[in-house]
């Protein structure tokens, strides 16, 4: 009799099987993995940029081939298909269209949405991941961490928290948060958005994003998210990380006018994100 684990896993090799499989009750939804062709459009799919099978023993390889070769491949071509025929929109950042969401035409705002904030979600998430054997955040963002939450410990108490506190399919994030007037409200922030969702749609900026859709992890761990979270810690690109917020904050002595973006350009751009 076969397993789940074996069905999903039977999922990645044929598309045909994934179409069965996503109607069977207790399978995750594989949907979004049924692209074998590279996509083609404005927008591209970025390199995982190391092996698969890098952030063993916590990621597995197979997971890895199946989230960024199908997942994050589907989110790329549909977000394609949604802005084709409209030459001002393929013109734009992945960025841009989230947000600024309003813009978008009515017909095709909810799929820019999701496709966008899959493929711009998980661009990130790439980036922030590296086998750092239980590191922790050093320097600038360490003592940003100790003013926001009263240091590493606890944030990890509570980004915890946050990822296992999703219900269904979404995101837990450390953001910079940013008032209307481009002032830092807190300096960080940990917050959740469903879906693929992304903090920039609330003009805040993602430092760090754990995806917490099954399919990141159910190869391997199947239902037991928590477990899940527990890794995650061992795989995160600290210098990443710390990398961006650096490149999105302009520390000065009195941090109470910590300030982002001190002045926006007539598009309503800062650096860029």
């Amino acid at each position: 009799m076969i397993t789940r684990r074996q069905a999903i896993k039977t999922a990645v090799l044929t598309t045909a099987a994934i179409a069965t499989l996503r109607h069977l009750p207790g399978i995750p939804d594989l949907s979004a993995a049924t692209v074998d062709v590279p996509p083609t459009g404005p927008f591209t799919l970025p390199p995982l940029g190391y092996d698969y099978d890098a952030l063993e023993p916590f990621i597995d390889d197979e997971t890895m081939h199946l989230h960024h070769d199908k997942h994050h491949a589907a989110y790329v071509a549909n977000l394609n298909k949604a802005v084709a025929g409209h030459p001002n929109l393929e013109k734009k950042s992945v960025e841009e269209l989230l947000r600024n969401l309003d813009a978008v035409p009515e017909a095709i705002r909810t799929a820019v949405r999701n496709q966008g904030g899959g493929h711009y979600n998980h661009s990130l998430f790439w980036k922030t991941l590296s086998k750092n054997e239980g590191g922790q955040p050093k320097g600038e963002l360490a003592k940003a961490m100790d003013r926001s939450f009263g240091g590493y410990a606890k944030f990890q108490e509570s980004f915890t928290k946050a990822g296992t506190s999703v219900f269904g399919s979404g995101w837990a994030w450390l953001s910079l948060a940013l008032g209307k007037d481009r002032v830092i409200e807190k300096e960080l922030i940990i917050e959740t958005t469903p879906n693929q969702d992304s903090p920039i749609m609330k003009g805040h900026v993602p430092l760090l994003g754990m995806d917490v859709w099954e399919h990141a992890y159910y190869l391997k761990y199947q239902n037991r998210r928590p477990e899940y979270i527990a890794a995650f810690y061992n795989v995160i690109n600290w210098d990443y990380v710390t990398e961006r917020f650096l490149k999105h904050s302009a520390f000065i002595d009195d941090r109470d006018s910590l300030t982002l973006y001190p002045k926006l350009d007539e598009s309503g751009r800062g650096p860029g994100m």
